[in-house]
């Protein structure tokens, strides 16, 4: 990246999935047309946005092996249609145990060729009077950053890092991340930690790591009667939330401008004084 490039347009996706695979599809489809009509060239999908069902073995049930299946040939069919750079965030995808599956950002180019895949490390477990989650009974955790380079028409080149929803709350796995200039976070927050949490927890990511970050979520009362606190955003590296979207399905849509990157990191360089 170098400060002098054009700016990039990004988008959050923020939906409300139900239990139909093929409707919640239908969904992110008109959604993505929605983005790519108000100019964003990388396009962020929310957490489960394929599938939000009315059990959590449901996913394993629509779990699809690396490489082929209904919800990968819709992301590589959307990335190359509108020739964007879509983050699916996420598919659930054939685990080493049957009765799981990898939580998996997977990412693709314009050509609709897939460049990058991260599965979700931390696996998030909560209970509060009648609120119980526990992941790991579904999901089996990754063990690898990931992240990945593009290039935006104008010639922009941005580095992204790639994390998912409980990832938020551990720092250091963005510091092991290449130093992004963008870090990309779907999730899908339950109401009672979202509205505690949510909006602190990105702004701290963007300020330690003076990048922007860009958090598309499920935001508003689910089918299986969840209800995911929404609230997608677009923040800068000094922590201003540039856009942000509270409930119910929509896009968020902001620019990425390296000046601002260079500016603030010259500003306060924070990031060259770090020794652990």
């Amino acid at each position: 990246m170098t400060a002098s490039a054009a700016p990039v347009r990004v988008c959050a996706v923020q939906m409300v999935s139900g239990a139909s695979l093929a409707a919640n599809l239908v969904t992110a489809g008109e959604l993505i047309q929605q983005a790519t009509d108000e100019g964003a060239e990388l396009v962020a999908l929310p957490e489960y946005f394929c599938l939000m069902g009315h059990q959590e073995t449901d996913k394993i049930a629509a779990r699809e092996v690396d490489g082929s299946g209904p919800v990968q040939s819709f992301l590589a069919g959307q990335a190359h249609r509108h020739r964007i750079w879509l983050i699916g965030g996420t598919t659930p995808l054939a685990a080493a145990q049957a009765q799981r599956v990898r939580n998996s950002v997977l990412v693709y180019g314009p050509d609709g060729a897939r460049v990058a895949r991260y599965d979700k490390i931390h696996l998030f477990n909560f209970t509060k009077n009648d609120e119980t989650y526990d992941e790991a009974r579904t999901i089996e955790p990754g063990s690898e950053v990931a992240s990945f380079s593009f290039t935006a028409r104008a010639g922009t080149t941005l580095r992204v890092g790639l994390s998912v929803c409980y990832d938020l709350r551990f720092p250091e796995l963005y510091r092991a991340m290449p130093q992004p200039d963008l870090i990309l976070v779907p999730a899908a927050f339950t109401a009672t930690t979202g509205r505690a949490h949510w909006t602190t927890l990105l702004k701290a990511r963007a300020i330690e790591n003076l990048c922007y970050v860009l958090a598309p979520a499920q935001g508003g009362r689910h089918e299986n009667g969840r209800a995911t606190y929404g609230h997608s955003a677009l923040i800068d590296p000094w922590g201003t939330v540039l856009a942000q979207r509270e409930e119910g399905p929509g896009v968020v849509i902001g620019d990425i401008t390296p000046q601002l990157i260079a500016d603030v990191r010259a500003h306060l360089p924070a990031l060259s004084h770090r020794v652990l």
